[in-house]
């Protein structure tokens, strides 16, 4: 078996692949600013990055943050990757950072682009949001008595587990360039998803659509960050919720 780096390898991808990959027999190094011993901030680089990509076959591509950064972390690791030789780079983007004007989707969107022409065997597969991030978002919003969501908006939530598994399945396999796109088996607006939510964890909220204005909203509204033609997950939201939060209190 290979040697696969998983950068962001504990965080809520990152850990799932590390698992499914170490299961399937491969030898798994975890990058991540605070995993020893290979804590490496990517946006920095140095010699620590060089240690941990040294005699690695496969890349996985799992370190993000909304709060910027990931164009620099991106150069720093292929840099590196480079250097020591590497023949795969696997991304995991975003369905939809090509058509929806929004700040992190450019920067995903950016750095695919640099995979790209990375000069190394590179894969990219663009998935829908996952569950836990709805759950994230209608947990802040339910700390308001009135549950505001932007009107005209559906959302095509997938199972993190499935995705690991895709990830980790093209790591194991060559290079294959842009794949089909993830996305999770049911098309519902936000505010089906939102009431599916309250039901989950006993909360009773109002429930507001409120139009927006820009063009992020109206990419969003038109349906640019889902991919119904690829709808090929199979946990559902609902069964997300049931496992989470069973019994109906928020936990």
């Amino acid at each position: 078996m290979t040697t696969i780096l998983v950068t962001g390898g504990t965080g809520t991808l990152g850990r799932l692949v590390t698992e499914r990959l170490r299961t399937d027999g491969h030898e798994v190094r975890v990058l991540s600013r605070h995993s020893r011993p290979y804590a490496v901030d990517l946006r920095e680089g140095g010699a620590g990055l060089d240690e941990a990509v040294a005699g690695v076959r496969t890349v996985v591509h799992c370190a993000s943050s909304p709060k910027g950064g990931d164009e620099r972390a991106a150069e720093n690791l292929i840099a590196a990757a480079r250097r020591a030789g590497v023949e795969h780079l696997v991304y995991i983007s975003i369905v939809g950072v090509d058509r929806v004007p929004f700040g992190y989707y450019r920067s995903k969107l950016a750095v695919e682009k640099l995979v790209q022409e990375s000069g190394l065997g590179w894969t990219v597969l663009r998935a829908t949001q996952f569950h836990d991030l709805l759950v994230q978002l209608f947990g802040a919003l339910a700390k308001s008595p009135v549950l505001l969501l932007p009107a005209g908006v559906s959302d095509q939530p997938v199972e993190v587990a499935e995705v690991a598994d895709r990830l980790a399945e093209l790591a194991s396999g060559g290079p294959a360039g842009r794949v089909a796109d993830m996305g999770g088996p049911e098309v519902r607006t936000f505010e089906s998803l939102a009431r599916t939510y309250l039901k989950a964890t006993g909360r009773r909220r109002a429930v507001l659509n409120t139009p927006l204005f820009g063009g992020t909203y109206r990419a969003f509204r038109e349906g640019g960050h889902l991919a119904p033609e690829h709808a090929v997950g199979k946990g559902t939201f609902a069964e997300y919720l049931e496992r989470r939060f069973g019994g109906g209190a928020d936990r």
